[in-house]
């Protein structure tokens, strides 16, 4: 889905445990990517094309500050913005707009999609998010066993070890407990080069990508690469 480096971990001299982080990285940014999109196909999300130009505006431009506005080296919001961020997250409530649902406003080679999460709906987030990561840990595990174990290089004996070890609760690593024990708010990013738009609509989410990014802006029936590869940035701001 995103554009291959030109050397692959293990061609690299790289700690195993930094290499096995390095995976286990890679393998929650996909996990994120499926729970934050599925619910359509999964969830009886619907999908909602014609959010007004001035309030995904409002949005981006309020996003934008707030990710300025982050405490150095952690993904928490500053203080003085925390109005700022309390408000993006209310703002489905002072606009009329449903939450679990996807709020679409596109235009020629751009689409703003938002979606808020409350109550249970957060919940099941994380519960869905937690499951994409431990099944795609467990399937790279066996991938990477099959693939090196039979080398028996000891780094790449310590990495598979390290990688056999990882655990990684999707709770801690989005700092749910101080977020509600602190009343933070904390954004955090992940951006693409190219992501593939039809992967995202037609399987992730659900939807025909015309449907999502508009007709014009649509890969054709047969898509070059650069018909495909999209430039993607997924914001995902928390709070209580």
């Amino acid at each position: 889905m995103f554009e291959e480096p030109g050397e692959h971990p293990q061609d690299r001299t790289i700690d195993p445990a930094d290499r096995a982080r390095e995976k286990s990285d890679e393998l929650r940014m996909h996990a994120e990517l499926a729970a934050v999109f599925e619910g359509h196909r999964k969830f009886d999300a619907e999908v909602y094309p014609g959010l007004a130009a001035n309030l995904a505006r409002d949005i981006q431009q309020t996003m934008g500050r707030l990710e300025k506005s982050k405490l150095p080296g952690t993904p928490v919001v500053s203080e003085p913005l925390a109005p700022e961020a309390s408000r993006l997250l209310n703002f489905f409530d002072a606009h009329g707009l449903s939450t679990n649902n996807y709020h679409l406003r596109s235009r020629p080679g751009e689409v703003v999609i938002v979606r808020w999460l409350a109550g249970e709906q957060v919940e099941l987030f994380y519960e869905r998010i937690q499951a994409h990561f431990d099944a795609a840990l467990d399937g790279c595990k066996e991938d990477e066993r099959q693939a090196h174990q039979w080398k028996q290089d000891p780094k790449t004996l310590a990495y598979l070890a390290a990688l056999d070890a990882m655990q990684v609760k999707m709770a801690e690593r989005y700092l749910r407990d101080p977020i509600r024990q602190h009343n933070i708010f904390v954004l955090s990013t992940q951006a693409a080069d190219e992501i593939n738009i039809s992967y995202l609509c037609d399987y992730v989410l659900g939807v025909a990508a015309a449907e999502v990014v508009g007709p014009a802006s649509a890969p054709p029936d047969d898509p070059t690469e650069r018909d495909l590869a999209w430039f993607f940035k997924l914001f995902s701001l928390r709070g209580m």
